[in-house]
């Protein structure tokens, strides 16, 4: 088999393969909308207001939600008192600008 063969070969290949990950894409997409209109419904049901990573600490349960005020929260030398703050990155009013 010849070179220029085999290059035809593993493109013809690729783009097959391409064309079936835009079908896959297409079909999640569909299945995705039914279980978004799910939990909009499961959310308006429940009256959820906002979204909680974690249940720790105050600061680590919603990025924007962070109180910037309070005593003892964070300081440069603090100890991580809970494993989620290793997981999850300081609100953009907490980190410097670059």
């Amino acid at each position: 088999m010849r070179n220029s063969t085999r290059f035809i070969l593993v493109i013809s290949v690729s783009i097959m393969i391409c064309g079936l990950l835009l079908l896959h894409a297409r079909q999640r997409r569909r299945d995705d909308a039914r279980l978004v209109a799910a939990n909009r419904d499961l959310v308006a049901r429940l009256q959820l207001t906002d979204l909680c990573l974690f249940t720790e600490a105050r600061y680590t349960r919603h990025p924007a939600m962070a109180d910037r005020h309070a005593p003892f929260q964070d300081h440069p030398l603090a100890l991580e008192h809970f494993p989620s703050g290793s997981l999850t990155t300081p609100p953009s009013f907490h980190r410097e600008a670059p």
